[in-house]
């Protein structure tokens, strides 16, 4: 249904030279309250370069950046790029175990982290390939940054720039085939893999996402526009849906350092009035539940949800309270972070009739560029709309491959997501569960996405997470769980699990209703924001295996 668009044939580097050369006084970024224009910007990522190369990085090699979102990652970043190098990226977050695992992989020769884990990757550095290490503070580039001091076995970034020529090298960059980005994912199989996302597959991601006519709105609003940055940028839909999104357009990008800072991400929207508003489905529960946020604020916003499935509750309650339609899409790290996007509400929200119902609960449809199926698990054919079956997918923005291979996780070209998906007769996409997610109840197949969005039309359920735990009465067998965050005001005692057991009785088939109902302050959230079931599910099965009953 979206024709397809002409892609641009460039890498990163240049994208970014070109908006410093057509926007050089627009602001590229804030941070903290400090701007910078894209001339200040494409000065930094120069002497990046030039320190990189003449600390011997070559085309080909590989450098870490594991920055939280801040100025210091987009120069370390793309300061990499300009040095012909592939960057892989590394969340803050990461333990020196997990850090040191990704490092060995990539063979990395130079790690940009936070100043604070010096000493944690000076303790790794032995096994790694890492030859230099480059340090910078959360408060270097805001108007809180103090004095440089010395410090031993690194280099202090501000301080390097500060003492290189903004000369960088004359790199010849394949945006076809050179990889640009390195990102560690869980994979479609669970196995933590590196995804090559090469130049173009990145560029491809952001230009396919658009229409003609929002392409040619984006382009006329060049240099004017800005987004809220509060994806943390080492995941893929961050990085490139904020980050190059941003950057290709000559937006302003509106840095957010910690994701769960929500006080900071309502200032922003509040000083700044974002043209994109861009975010985790628990970042938009947090600000529906949050009694301190005026969703009115969102004036004249596009607001997409992405990372995870995005409850229709919540998109019904983020319109009441703000008045904007709250969008969904989809993507993987292995396809540039988007594959689909619910149109409808983007272009509601840009002030174009797309001619089309509005669908909660769908992820739209295929962006340009784009082909899609879905396939039956068993036999691997087609199957046709209203049926469910493994979400599919091919096009210029798919990975290169799983790091070392080119095409490592592809099947002629295609990606198997392991996503449980259906389409409608009107060609809209909805994504059941993923695969691994499946509760096996007795031979019954149950969606736990599913449960968790009967469960959010609850008025107690603040947050839920539905999980299958081993029946021990039945090997083999599941038992489905429900995890409940309850709202204000809700007493979690006997009587109100009786009531979401009894509610979910109406709205879903016996082998579906949860046995039991677990209440908490909180459910814990992966690295990004996304609610952590795999987690949920370990701490269940461990406290099972101490009662005895495993």
């Amino acid at each position: 249904m979206i024709s397809d668009v002409e892609l641009p044939e460039i890498s990163l580097p240049e994208m970014l030279d070109r908006s410093v050369r057509e926007c050089p006084d627009s602001i590229s970024m804030v941070y903290l309250g400090k701007k910078y224009t894209y001339k200040e910007l494409g000065e930094f990522v120069d002497r990046s370069a030039t320190a990189l190369s003449k600390m011997g990085i070559k085309k080909g090699d590989v450098i870490a950046v594991q920055m939280i979102n801040s100025p210091q990652f987009t120069i370390g970043v793309y300061g990499g790029l300009k040095a012909g190098a592939t960057v892989t990226i590394q969340s803050p977050l990461l333990s020196s175990d997990e850090l040191k695992e990704q490092l060995q992989r990539s063979g990395a020769k130079v790690l940009l982290t936070e100043s604070e884990k010096l000493e944690d990757v000076k303790s790794i550095k032995a096994e790694t390939k890492l030859e230099r290490i480059i340090v910078s503070k959360g408060s270097d580039f805001s108007p809180d940054e103090e004095p440089l001091e010395e410090v031993e076995g690194a280099v202090q970034l501000r301080g390097l720039l500060s003492k290189t020529e903004p000369t960088p090298p004359k790199i010849e960059i394949d945006p076809k085939e050179d990889v640009a980005v390195l990102l560690f994912t869980g994979g479609t199989t669970g196995i933590p893999k590196g995804v090559m996302l090469t130049h173009y597959n990145l560029i491809s991601g952001v230009v396919s996402n658009y229409t003609p006519a929002t392409g040619s709105l984006m382009d006329s609003n060049r240099g004017n526009f800005s987004l809220i940055g509060a994806l943390p940028f080492f995941h893929v839909f961050g990085f490139n849906l904020c980050l190059t999104m941003s950057l290709y357009w000559a937006g302003t990008i509106l840095l957010v350092p910690d994701p769960r800072d929500l006080k900071l991400i309502y200032d922003l929207i509040k000083e700044y009035q974002p043209f994109w508003v861009l975010g985790v489905p628990t970042q938009f529960m947090k600000m529906v539940e949050d009694k301190d946020v005026d969703l009115r604020e969102i004036k004249g916003a596009v607001t997409i949800s992405g990372s995870a499935a995005l409850p229709p509750e919540v998109s019904k309650k983020f319109e009441e309270k703000s008045g904007i339609l709250l969008s969904e899409g989809l993507g993987h790290t292995e396809t540039s972070s988007i594959t689909h996007v619910n149109y409808v509400a983007v272009m509601g929200g840009l002030g174009i009739d797309f001619g089309l119902p509005i669908k909660l609960g769908s992820v739209g449809i295929p962006i340009a560029n784009t082909e899609v199926e879905i396939i039956d698990q068993d036999s691997g054919k087609p199957v046709p709309a209203g049926k469910t079956g493994e979400l599919i997918v091919k096009g210029p923005q798919t990975m290169k491959g799983y790091w070392p291979t080119p095409g490592d996780g592809l099947e002629d070209g295609w990606l198997y997501t392991g996503d449980v998906a259906r389409m409608d007769d009107d060609g809209y996409f909805y994504i059941i569960d993923r695969i691994k997610d499946m509760i096996n109840v007795s031979g019954y197949k149950v969606y736990g996405r599913v449960v968790d969005d009967i469960l959010y039309e609850h008025p107690a359920v603040a947050q839920v997470a539905v999980i299958g735990i081993p029946d021990p009465k039945r090997p083999g067998s599941e038992r489905v769980k429900a995890l409940v965050v309850p709202r204000e005001g809700y007493k979690p005692n006997e009587e109100l699990k009786e009531d979401i057991i009894k509610y979910c009785r109406e709205k879903l088939p016996p082998y579906a209703v949860p046995k039991s109902v677990e209440f908490r302050d909180e459910l814990p959230l992966t690295v990004t924001e996304k609610i952590f079931k795999r987690k949920l599910r370990e701490e269940e099965i461990a406290k099972m295996k101490e009662k005895g009953l495993l």
